[in-house]
């Protein structure tokens, strides 16, 4: 359960989903950035 977990909060899964919802590349990896800085910090 937790690898699965942890696949899911991948920031560079969160860009993939950002991405085919529609959100343009550069505001999507904005947003990765910032949360791959939280991101590491939990796991």
């Amino acid at each position: 359960m937790k690898e699965s977990l942890r696949h899911l909060l991948n920031p560079l899964h969160v860009y993939c989903r950002l991405k085919e919802c529609g959100l343009p590349s550069a505001p999507a990896l904005s947003l990765c950035a910032l949360y791959g800085r939280l991101y590491a910090r939990l796991f």
